[in-house]
Order: structure tokens, then C-alpha cells, then sequence
């Protein structure tokens, strides 16, 4: 089921669903750079094209945590418009790598729904969420973990 652009409630989630996130995006080198200033990675294959041509990689590896951050931002229309608190993320994998000029896109399993013991307007759900490139290789995979809003219960419920 595809939720128009209001996004999904808590429930609005069916286990074993598999979401298709409508977006891709493909990675340019002002992504990479400009992620990998902000955060203050110094490591130099992500933007010294001379050293990168020297490593096993042969040119410039994309920041690895670029790659995941695209991938829960593709996975956001779907997932989390409604979501409350991001709960955890896990078995974070990274099996090929990403290269400036590749296009990742990624779908979503729900696998599991059950009600807040704390919140009761809200629902916790577990995904996990895979990105491939533009070959389908799987360039990242990981479990999340997190709170949504229950119909009616969100910020825009109050206005």
C-alpha cells in the first residue's frame, strides 16, 4: 500500500510489507565533500583524489556515513514523516561501496509493529531498510528501530 504524500501513522505499517521508496539519488562529488567537511572526517580517501587513486579503491570512496543518511532519507516519505523518536539503528552493513556519480535507491521490510508501554499515542516499529546502486548490488543494509504517531495523536493533530 502507498500512502499519498501525508505518510504513514502507526497503523498505516503491516508486517512483511516490503516498501519500495520512490526516490533515488544519484551521488555527486559536492554531496561527498561537503558531508564529509561537515562532519569533520579527515580521513583523506574521501576527498584527496590523488591519495584515493593510491588505495585498493583507485578513486574517491564516498563517506560511508553519506551513504546511510541517503538511504533513511529515501526511506522517509514511507517511514517516517509521522515518527515521533528514532529509536536505534543496527546490523549496519556496508557489503560494496559507493562512488561519487552511483545512484542509490532502497526499499523497506516492516518487520514488527506493537504498542508504546510508555506513550500511548504512539506505536514502535522495526524495519530493515537496503539501498542499492544503479547495478542492484546492495550497497547498505540495517535494522531501525522507531516510534510513530497514531493517527490523530501528531503535532499537526494539535493545531
Amino acid at each position: 500500500m502507498r500512502i499519498a504524500d501525508g505518510g504513514r501513522y502507526y497503523e498505516d505499517f503491516t508486517v512483511g510489507e516490503v516498501l519500495v521508496h520512490v526516490l533515488g539519488r544519484t551521488v555527486t562529488e559536492s554531496d561527498n565533500s561537503l558531508f564529509t567537511m561537515l562532519t569533520m572526517n579527515t580521513n583523506p580517501i574521501h576527498f584527496d583524489a590523488e591519495y584515493a587513486r593510491k588505495t585498493a579503491f583507485g578513486r574517491i570512496l564516498v563517506n560511508s556515513c553519506f551513504t546511510f543518511s541517503l538511504a533513511v532519507g529515501l526511506s522517509t516519505a514511507d517511514l517516517s514523516r509521522h515518527v515521533f523518536a528514532n529509536l536505534g539503528w543496527e546490523e549496519i552493513l556496508l557489503p560494496v561501496p559507493v562512488f561519487i556519480g552511483d545512484t542509490v535507491r532502497a526499499r523497506s521490510e516492516i518487520l514488527s509493529t506493537r504498542q508504546s508501554g510508555s506513550r500511548p499515542d504512539v506505536g514502535i516499529v522495526e524495519v530493515r531498510t537496503i539501498g542499492v546502486n544503479q547495478h542492484d548490488e546492495t550497497v547498505i543494509s540495517y535494522k531501525r528501530t522507531f516510534m510513530v504517531y497514531k493517527r490523530g495523536h501528531g503535532p499537526e493533530a494539535l493545531g
